[in-house]
């Protein structure tokens, strides 16, 4: 089965407490069982690695219940049921969720301090907050997911309506800025791309000491031109003429599979980055783009009230 969202677990979460005292790690462990998770499925861990995702999900539901007074943190990593709790599980509904938390004023509260009096906020939280299944980091991480996609989608966009001497200049631009190369200042050096250029569009050291060079191709083609195995086939025969061991195909398109095996088939090691891949690289490298804001997000530190 699929992971449970933090919703779903909220009820579960409120009966291990039934009987006093819990620990947080030990309710993750049981509700894991219960729910028949797979070993991939409880160790599947969120995108910063540090936490699984059913634990972060329990650890919500965990703060959800606590924002509506059902449950009462009482020591590090541990909380317990309140009368509250105790109340709603003595007629226990078929599930607790956002919109039955709604009905506590703390956690109307809560909700009102979320909005911050924002009137659209609250219209949202009504239309999709109840309903929603992810937990609010992973609301934040999804948006961030599709404003990443989009902006993978602009740039393309304006690297094809630039020219191949600028799209071949980004290639390289881009490998400066993933650490081969050295500087931009060796920009002009590694852009070999002219009439007679034996099909080589750069040339950029892999290493900061030159012992060994990455020759370039740039193909800035429309999506619907993808690159075929001929391609890849006299990009390697360019390579063959530098004496060079290593390639890198990049075009803004994507590859045939036919392209792809034949790159795996051939003796030298050529790799392709389609637009796609690109794009992605371009961001993580902040290439062609640049940070607009940075949200931090803050956790509680458990050590500070320890000492």
């Amino acid at each position: 089965m699929a992971i449970p969202d933090f919703q779903t677990l909220m009820l579960p979460v409120l009966r291990e407490a039934a009987a006093g005292e819990v620990r947080i790690g030990d309710v993750v462990e049981r509700l894991a069982e219960s729910f028949n998770l797979t070993p991939e499925e409880h160790s599947h861990l969120l995108p910063s690695g540090r936490q699984t995702t059913f634990a972060n999900r329990v650890h919500w539901a965990k703060s959800y219940l606590g924002k509506a007074g059902l449950i009462e943190l009482t020591r590090r990593a541990h909380f317990q049921i309140t009368s509250r709790g105790r109340e709603v599980l003595n007629q226990p509904p078929e599930r607790i969720d956002i919109r039955f938390l709604t009905r506590f004023p703390e956690f109307q509260t809560f909700r009102s301090a979320q909005d911050d009096g924002d009137t659209q906020g609250e219209a949202a939280a009504e239309a999709g907050g109840a309903s929603s299944s992810l937990t609010p980091d992973e609301v934040m991480r999804a948006a961030g997911r599709q404003l990443e996609a989009a902006l993978a989608s602009e740039l393309l966009q304006r690297v094809l309506a630039g020219t191949p001497a600028f799209f071949e200049s980004l290639v390289v631009r881009l490998l400066i800025a993933m650490g081969y190369g050295g500087s931009v200042n060796d920009l002009d050096r590694a852009l070999v791309g002219k009439s007679g250029d034996g099909g080589v569009d750069g040339v950029i050291d892999q290493d900061p000491l030159g012992l060994d060079r990455i020759y370039v191709q740039a193909k800035r083609y429309a999506a619907d031109n993808n690159v075929g195995a001929s391609a890849i086939r006299d990009f390697f025969g360019s390579l063959d003429r530098f004496k060079a061991t290593k390639g890198l195909f990049v075009t803004t398109s994507s590859f045939s599979s036919a392209a792809r095996e034949t790159a795996d088939l051939l003796s030298k090691r050529i790799v392709l980055i389609d637009g796609p891949q690109l794009a992605r690289l371009m961001i993580r490298h902040s290439v062609g783009c640049r940070v607009e804001e940075t949200l931090t997000i803050k956790k509680l530190d458990e050590e500070f009230f320890d000492g």
